[in-house]
This record gives C-alpha cells, sequence and structure tokens, in this order.
C-alpha cells in the first residue's frame, strides 16, 4: 500500500482529492492540509510515498515546497495552469493533473506513480524488464525489448524503440546507460547505446540493426565486436 497526504489551499479541490483516493484500495490516505508550510512540516518528519499538491498556493507555491524537501516522495501536481508543467518537469514529477481532474486521469497517474515505485524498488534486480524516464511532462515506461539504439543529443537522449517514434528525455547518455542491464545494452560510441539483440552483422567499424539502421563503432568500444560474436 502506498501512503500518500494531498496539500491544496481550496477547500473543495483537496475533498476531491481526498475522495478519489479512498476509491483506489493501495492508496492510503495519512492526512490532508489546506497550507503549504504544515504540509512540508509533516513531509519532513514522516515517510511518504505519494504526494499529491496543488502548485498555485498563496503561502508557498507547491513547486517550492517540493524543492525545498531532502527527501522527495514521488510527487504528482495539480493545478488549473498548463504553464507549469514544464517546472513540474524539472523536479522530477511522476505526473500533473490539470483542474478539473476526472477520476479517470486521476487513475492513470497513480498506476503511473505505482509502476515507478515497483521499479525503483527492483532496480537492482535481473528480472527488472523496462526502463523509465521523463519525456514530455510525463513518466514514460519503455520495455527492454523494444529499444533499438539510444542516441545521445548534448544534454538530451533520443531513444529509438521499434514500434513507435522516438522518445527524447533530458539525461546524459552516460545516466540512461547505468539504469540498463549491462549484458543487453553496450556502448558502441560516444554517441550510442545499442541493443545486443538487436544487431545483425558487424562489418568493420560499423553494425547494422534488425531495422536496417547502421551505426558506427568507435576505436575505444571494439571491444564490443568480440563480445558480440561470442554470444
Amino acid at each position: 500500500m502506498l501512503k500518500c497526504i494531498a496539500i491544496d489551499d481550496e477547500p473543495p479541490a483537496l475533498d476531491l482529492i481526498a475522495e478519489y483516493i479512498s476509491r483506489i484500495p493501495q492508496l492510503q490516505l495519512l492526512q490532508t492540509f489546506d497550507d503549504a508550510i504544515t504540509g512540508a512540516e509533516f513531509l519532513r518528519q514522516n515517510s511518504v510515498d505519494i504526494l499529491f499538491v496543488d502548485i498555485n498556493m498563496p503561502d508557498i507555491t507547491g513547486i517550492d515546497l517540493v524543492r525545498s524537501l531532502e527527501e522527495k516522495p514521488m510527487v504528482i501536481f495539480t493545478t488549473a495552469y498548463k504553464k507549469f508543467a514544464y517546472e513540474g518537469f524539472e523536479l522530477e514529477a511522476v505526473d500533473y493533473l490539470l483542474k478539473p481532474i476526472d477520476f479517470s486521469r486521476f487513475s492513470r497517474a497513480v498506476n503511473k506513480a505505482a509502476e515507478y515505485y515497483e521499479y525503483k524498488k527492483d532496480a537492482d534486480n535481473a528480472e527488472t524488464k523496462h526502463l523509465f524516464v521523463r519525456s514530455e511532462y510525463k513518466v514514460i515506461k519503455i520495455n527492454y525489448t523494444d529499444i533499438d539504439f539510444i542516441e545521445s543529443l548534448e544534454d538530451y537522449v533520443k531513444i529509438h524503440v521499434s514500434n513507435g517514434k522516438p522518445i527524447m528525455s533530458l539525461m546524459p547518455l552516460k545516466k540512461v546507460l547505468e539504469k540498463l542491464p549491462a549484458d543487453k545494452f553496450k556502448r558502441i560510441h560516444r554517441s550510442y547505446i545499442v541493443s545486443v539483440a538487436k544487431v545483425r552483422s558487424v562489418h568493420h567499424r560499423k553494425l547494422q540493426l534488425i531495422s536496417g539502421k547502421e551505426l558506427p563503432i568507435s576505436e575505444t568500444h571494439l571491444d564490443f565486436v568480440d563480445e558480440w560474436m561470442k554470444k
């Protein structure tokens, strides 16, 4: 069960969130707060899995509240203003809900948080089969088997998948490599990580994927060729 609290200075909005939480068995509502300062103090003294927090509050904004926390729970922002979405994205929020919030959209946000919770809990488990990244102001789950290769674009990575358009995420290539199983994904160039299962052939310093895409292999990563040939 995921422990959660809700903070919103508008009583009707706070009551609605509490009512929605009561409909979902996997959530346990610890408390609600109609001011950010009291809510922030509770968070500093108690363990919480999910924080539902309004962004636009008079004493302290939800953005500033989350920034002030040393130990951050998973955050789902609620807001009547879509312009705040980018700031929420920078704070690695799981999701943001645009008011008025309907229950189906609320449920999707909770499911996303639950999946992300399990992913973090099993991060060192060899059975983990997917990668979570933040893209377009939301958390996206990508199955390992769907990834063809990952391309570095300075501060961003572009994840090329076999079943849709590429997914952009703000993180360096080194960081995404740390999240992937070392036996399934290899860095072959300063700009590329490849899914070993998607490699069709290797010739000199180039490899061809099953999709037909060709990628270069840099001199510093030529050991990939020997490793691949042994598989």
